[in-house]
């Protein structure tokens, strides 16, 4: 009886969370900030590419940035090794865009524990004007992007811009899983923090526009230099100091690997221990956003009763209005369409790499091993 009470009453919670996701892509969709102007005002931008080897279509995500329409703008890419199989790339692109402010700056210095965070300080100490924007190197956008996403950062009050992102699978089960992860459960836990806080306290990887002034304030990239989640360290610091982070209209692609099934563990599990380690009580909650899970445990506990099969086909049902409110209207996502039926299974395993996340602090993160300490990275050494 008990868990039955527990399973119905976390499955009505996980509908009532779920409402919230399908409400706040409906205002995510709705909102369309106004971008006129005359282009001539836009502030010159250092965008800011740290490089470790290659991702899937990289060459393609990477000359997106070269097509931006946007008056002044320089792209410096950070290379830690000499040897690094990204760089002929980069040589291509300087051929190809002669016109385009283009640099290569070497960073070997290895600063912290956090690689990425390394190039990142590098790079900025290189970085000819004070608006900076970084993201990663499988990152793709659209010609726009750059004269939207600064747009919205330069508005009084607006300390960072961030972007949401919609997943461009490979052909490997475990990449499409990666892609229905961040369409049906990142990108919803994404808005309904939004909801829930009135705005942003936090910053997504796939873009960081800031002022160079702003992130001296904060501390600057030394600050965060052992965190793992440094998003979501320099989101936090800018909401801590009063100013606003604004969750761009630009939505941009990340480009995912062919993950295996031992690759899509390791990435879904340092996911998790990140969460846990950045967020404790949003890790917590995300036990609500299990809705077939409870819906399956009610099931059990009353053995089969007829009003939970009710309760499992009203959660199934739940589960596809938020992927297809989150595919359609926010990230126009048609990826996540052809794999809907797979949703509930990986919302099964959700609940797997969520316990596995309890169960350890160790991580695998480009090629290395580290254990995570209230958020920060201690170095263990390369990976297998």
């Amino acid at each position: 009886m008990t868990i039955s009470i527990v399973g119905a009453s976390a499955t009505l919670a996980s509908f009532a969370y779920s409402g919230l996701c399908v409400w706040s892509g409906i205002r995510f969709n709705s909102s369309q900030p106004s971008l006129t102007g005359e282009q001539s005002s836009l502030p010159p931008v250092s965008i800011l590419k740290p490089l470790k080897g290659t991702d899937p279509q990289m060459y393609d995500a990477l000359r997106s940035h070269c097509l931006q329409e946007y008056p002044q703008y320089e792209i410096l890419f950070g290379v830690t090794d000499a040897a690094d199989p990204a760089l002929p790339l980069v040589e291509r692109l300087i051929a190809e865009f002669p016109q385009c402010p283009i640099r290569l700056v070497d960073c070997n210095q290895r600063l912290g524990a956090n690689g990425k965070v390394s190039s990142l300080l590098q790079l900025a100490r290189s970085a000819r004007h004070n608006f900076l924007l970084l993201n990663d190197s499988d990152i793709r956008v659209e010609a726009d992007y750059l004269r939207r996403v600064m747009t919205e950062l330069d508005r009084p009050g607006v300390g960072l811009v961030t972007c949401l992102y919609r997943a461009v699978p490979a052909a490997s089960l475990g990449s499409r899983f990666e892609a229905l992860t961040i369409a049906t459960d990142f990108v919803p836990g994404v808005l309904a923090a939004r909801a829930i806080e009135n705005g942003l306290a936090f910053a997504l990887g796939s873009t960081v526009a800031i002022r160079r002034g702003d992130l001296e304030r904060i501390g600057g990239f030394e600050a965060i230099l052992d965190y793992l989640a440094d998003d979501y360290e320099l989101g936090r610091r800018i909401h801590n100091i009063g100013l606003k982070i604004v969750l761009s209209r630009s939505v941009v692609e990340t480009l995912l690997p062919a993950y295996g099934v031992r690759d899509y563990y390791l990435h879904q599990l340092r996911w998790a221990r990140t969460i846990r380690s950045a967020r404790p009580s949003g890790y917590v909650g995300l036990l609500v956003t299990f809705t077939v899970f409870w819906s399956v445990v009610t099931l059990f506990a009353v053995r089969g009763a007829a009003w939970a099969w009710f309760l499992l086909a009203a959660a199934v049902l739940v589960r596809a209005v938020v992927a297809l409110t989150m595919a359609r209207l926010v990230l126009r996502d048609r990826e996540t369409l052809r794999a809907l039926p797979l949703v509930v299974i990986r919302d099964l395993l959700a609940v797997f790499f969520w316990v596995t996340g309890l169960l350890g602090r160790k991580i695998v993160w480009r090629g290395e091993k580290f254990q995570l300490r209230t958020g920060l990275l201690v170095r263990l050494g390369q990976s297998e």
